[in-house]
C-alpha cells in the first residue's frame, strides 16, 4: 500500500526568518546609536538592516522557504524599524526644523491603519499585499533616513556641500511623507472597494 508523504513544511527558524529576527535586533542597535548621535554607525547599521529586508524576501521566494510566521513578522519588523527610526530622530529634527511631529504621526498612523486593515481583510480571504506605491514608500523612507544620517556627517562649515545635503534630506523627507500619505489613502480606498464587491 502506497503512503502519501505530506508536503515538507519550511522550518520556522530558517534563514529568511533568522534574517528578519536579526533585523529586529539591528533596529534596537540603531535606536541606541541615534540616541548617542553615532551617525556613521547609523548609516552602516541601517544599510545592513535594509539589505536583510531585501535578502530575506528573496531567499524565501527563491528557495520556497516562506512561512506563516515570516509573512507576519517581516512587515511588522519593517514597521518597527522605520517608525522607530523617525520617532528617535524627531527631537533633533523638530529642533532643527527638518522633521515635525505631524510628519512622524503620518508615518506611524499609516503603518498602524494599514496593518489593521491588512489583517482584517486577509482574515476574510481577501489578498491585501503591498503594491508598487507601498514599495516606493518603503524606498523613500529608507532613502530619507540615509539622507538624514549622511547630512549629519557633513561638516557645518563645508559651504555648498552642506547646503546640498541639507536640501537633499529635506526634499526626500517631504517626498516620503507625501507618498506615505498617498499610499495609506490608496490602501483605504482599495479596502473599501473590496468590501463593496
Amino acid at each position: 500500500m502506497a503512503t502519501v508523504t505530506p508536503p515538507r513544511r519550511s522550518p520556522v527558524f530558517n534563514l529568511p526568518n533568522n534574517l528578519t529576527f536579526a533585523r529586529a535586533g539591528l533596529a534596537v542597535v540603531l535606536f541606541v546609536l541615534i540616541a548617542h548621535e553615532q551617525w556613521a554607525w547609523c548609516v552602516a547599521v541601517f544599510a545592513v538592516a535594509a539589505l536583510t529586508d531585501w535578502l530575506d524576501g528573496y531567499l524565501a521566494r527563491a528557495h520556497n522557504l516562506g512561512t506563516a510566521l515570516g509573512r507576519v513578522l517581516d512587515p511588522l519588523v519593517d514597521k518597527v524599524l522605520m517608525c522607530g527610526t523617525y520617532v528617535c530622530l524627531l527631537p533633533r529634527g523638530e529642533r532643527e526644523g527638518w522633521l515635525l511631529p505631524w510628519m512622524v504621526t503620518v508615518i506611524v498612523a499609516r503603518e498602524l491603519v494599514i496593518t489593521g486593515l491588512r489583517s482584517w481583510m486577509e482574515s476574510h480571504g481577501a489578498r491585501f499585499g503591498a503594491d508598487w506605491l507601498g514599495k516606493f514608500k518603503m524606498v523613500l523612507q529608507c532613502a530619507a533616513a540615509i539622507a538624514v544620517f549622511v547630512a549629519f556627517l557633513v561638516p557645518a562649515d563645508s559651504g555648498p556641500w552642506n547646503l546640498f545635503f541639507d536640501w537633499t534630506r529635506d526634499a526626500l523627507i517631504w517626498a516620503m511623507v507625501l507618498i506615505t500619505l498617498l499610499s495609506g489613502l490608496q490602501y483605504v480606498w482599495k479596502a473599501a472597494t473590496l468590501l463593496n464587491v
